[in-house]
């Protein structure tokens, strides 16, 4: 046991799972690098105040859940908590919006941090893959985004998902609603905390997941009777955009989200096996985002989708993904001249790119062949001195057991087209 442990609430990754993990950032990722996102990378951590303007200062993630820490310099920073305002402003830093060429489109992975109350599916250090198309008003990024997270899933497997999906309205519509939410809110019975939300941002309320306060929202005002006609015509466009492509939504009109800067279009991917914790991903339009952190006007829309949440998921489906083998071939050399011989060998078939694997530490046959079968190896190649004294290597298949000598100087190539 090592004297030191992961901090409570994160993880390590280890083989064999961390392979599965590997697989979905591949698969979600996928579909974006075939629609035109490019791969970006950002710090892990960032200005505390980037945090404060674009989530929201009065959102749990700002006021209780980021990691954030005072510089040798004095400069105030915080482990970045999400990953939209931190893109946005790498796009902005770069000129990105600049180059002509808009919708900027951007995909990233990563991990992120929160302090929160571990549990099954909520850690305090996670992994998402996320996509931000920066800098148009269009139904159809709405759409592809969403869409292109439902391939994702469906990709690997997942079919006990639901989407759900709602607009926010935008400046013109969204302060009526606030007014009449806020006189509705007021006369509830809430604590402090609540209350001084109402005053800050009042669809944060609707977020609450405590029975009691959900129990007196039956009756709140509904955003969608306050939209107003550009927002009502966005929406439908959005939806109509999901059915043509045959993606099932359900409208969920009480989907606010966490974050403050979302406008319009927001929608969430929930999958029900997965209990309190059921969000696997989400995202929406945040029109205005832009100018809370300096920038022009840059209409714009993503989603962030975890990777931990995605694993537990196809654990509850029992969805087992066809990951490729680590090792296709084990070398197992028997004396120092056969040592030689199978390296330069296993070093061939590599840059062939062939996965293979070296029984390293000179162990005996007996040893050697153990490792060869926990390798997961479809051959195992071996030789000795007799061996290489008649040029031959003998070559096993670790499935059906068969052995045959196969000569030396012909090994890669044989390997190369048994294994396809």
């Amino acid at each position: 046991m090592s004297t030191f442990q992961a901090p409570k609430g994160t993880y390590d990754l280890t083989p064999p799972r961390s392979a599965t993990f590997l697989a979905v950032r591949e698969a979600i990722s996928a579909p974006l690098r075939d629609s035109g996102y490019g791969y970006i990378e950002t710090p892990g951590f960032e200005n505390v105040e980037l945090f404060a303007r674009g989530v929201g200062e009065s959102t749990d993630i700002v006021t209780k859940e980021m990691y954030t820490l005072t510089t040798k310099g004095g400069d105030q920073l915080a482990l970045r908590p999400e990953g939209t305002a931190s893109v946005l402003r790498a796009a902005l830093e770069a000129n990105l919006h600049k180059a002509g060429n808009l919708p900027v489109k951007l995909w990233y992975s990563g991990s992120y941090y929160r302090y929160e109350r571990p549990q099954a599916g909520r850690y305090r250090h996670f992994s998402q893959v996320g996509a931000e198309a920066i800098g148009t008003e269009d139904p159809a990024l709405d759409a592809e985004l969403i869409i292109l997270a439902d391939q994702a899933y469906r990709s690997l497997g997942l079919r006990r998902f639901r989407i759900l999906l709602n607009s926010l309205g935008d400046k013109e519509c969204r302060p009526v609603y606030r007014e009449a939410l806020q006189t509705f809110l007021r006369d509830l019975d809430l604590d402090e905390e609540t209350r001084r939300r109402i005053e800050i941002n009042p669809l944060r309320v609707l977020d609450d997941k405590r029975a009691d306060v959900q129990k007196q929202l039956t009756d709140a005002p509904k955003l969608r009777d306050y939209l107003c006609d550009a927002c009502k015509a966005y929406h439908e466009e959005v939806r109509a955009l999901l059915t043509a492509a045959g993606v099932a939504f359900e409208d969920d009109e009480k989907l606010v989200r966490g974050l403050d800067y979302y406008t319009r279009t927001t929608f969430e991917f929930v999958h029900d096996g997965l209990g309190s914790q059921s969000a696997v991903g989400g995202g929406g339009r945040y029109d205005g985002l832009s100018e809370m952190i300096g920038g022009p006007e840059l209409p714009s829309v993503g989603w962030a989708l975890g990777v931990d949440r995605t694993v537990l998921a196809l654990e509850v489906e029992s969805v087992e993904l066809d990951l490729p083998a680590t090792t296709s071939v084990y070398a197992v050399p028997l004396g120092e001249e056969a040592r030689r011989v199978l390296f330069g060998v296993v070093t061939e078939l590599r840059r062939a790119g062939i996965a293979a694997d070296f029984a390293f530490g000179g162990r005996g046959l007996k040893g050697a062949m153990k490792s060869a079968n926990r390798s997961g190896a479809r051959y195992t190649l071996v030789a000795g001195e007799r061996d290489l004294a008649e040029g031959v290597v003998q070559l096993k298949d670790m499935e059906s057991g068969e052995q045959s000598a196969v000569p030396l100087a012909e090994a890669a190539a044989e390997l190369a087209k048994r294994l396809g």
